[in-house]
């Protein structure tokens, strides 16, 4: 009969560390820290997709992507516009 090798560790030694973790952590803790460690991975792997997908040239942008980028133009212009005026009609006249 063969043994099966993880990270070329035996069955005596991984039953070796996971007693150590439960004496360490206990064992209420072992799941938490479990899906813990599950939510970082994925949050990594979504931040370093993310870094590739910013590397992609403007062409690559969807028509959404465009059509947003346009509306949120003319809204930071409009607001320019009105605080302009606030700002024209709370000044005192000089005159």
């Amino acid at each position: 009969m063969t043994t099966a090798y993880v990270a070329g560790l035996g069955p005596t030694e991984l039953l070796i560390i996971l007693a150590v973790l439960v004496l360490l952590f206990g064992a209420t803790k072992l799941p938490e820290l479990a899906r813990g460690s599950g939510r970082a991975l994925r949050i990594f792997k979504a931040e370093t997709k993310g870094l590739l997908d910013d590397d992609t040239p403007e062409a690559s942008k969807t028509v959404e992507q465009r059509e947003l980028e346009a509306r949120q133009a003319e809204l930071d212009r409009k607001q320019a516009e009105i605080d302009a005026e606030r700002d024209r009609l709370q000044r005192p006249d000089s005159a």
